[in-house]
């Protein structure tokens, strides 16, 4: 048996290019623009068909619908607890989901 040959490593050359310099002082951000929840959370999983799993499409997209609907949920969630949320028209009226006046 012979041993195997072993590949000699070249030295890896800088090309001219220098170091990031990690600390560096970045841009500031920009105004945080309020969120708007989605109408319609499943619209772009639809528009791009069923899911290609054969004869489980329909469960598929059922449970594709199901996790893209809590994730836009908890996005929602997120963005109220950050104080970002877009205010509704019911908002503003001081009405809640149910259409009553809001806490007493």
């Amino acid at each position: 048996m012979s041993t195997p040959r072993r590949r000699r490593t070249q030295p890896r050359r800088n090309d001219g290019q220098r170091p990031v310099d990690l600390w560096r002082p970045v841009p500031t951000l920009p105004d945080l623009e309020p969120i708007v929840p989605a109408d319609d959370a499943t619209a772009l999983l639809r528009s791009l068909g069923p899911p290609p799993l054969d004869r489980h499409s329909l469960a598929g997209e059922h449970y594709l619908a199901t996790v893209v609907e809590r994730a836009a949920a908890l996005a929602t969630g997120l963005a109220g607890a950050a104080q970002v949320l877009a205010e509704t028209d019911d908002d503003a009226d001081g009405r809640d989901d149910a259409g009553n006046g809001g806490a007493s």
